[in-house]
């Protein structure tokens, strides 16, 4: 497969980059791009999760904090919350 580069600025800046004795040649640079965004792609997506595993988190996450009752059903009557408002 032949590839060209169609953006005159990217071609120099694929150039430069060659030029500067950190690639060899325009198939390392790419190998090293795409090495590159592949690692910054697998580390960025977030691992995929079941449905079960999902229900097993939240759990655990409930089950972390600590107990509270309840509030009763005086203590959230318009009543309570608004005195003298009936």
């Amino acid at each position: 497969m032949h590839l060209e580069i169609h953006k005159p600025e990217l071609e120099q800046r694929v150039r430069l980059q060659i030029q500067s004795g950190q690639f060899g040649d325009v198939d390392e640079l790419l190998t090293k791009a795409l090495d590159a965004l592949e690692q910054a792609t697998a580390t960025q997506s977030p691992p995929k999760t079941t449905g079960e595993e999902k229900a097993r988190a939240f759990v655990h996450w409930a089950q972390s904090h600590r107990y509270t009752p309840p509030l009763s059903d005086e203590a959230i009557s318009r009543a309570s919350l608004y005195p003298g408002r009936e």
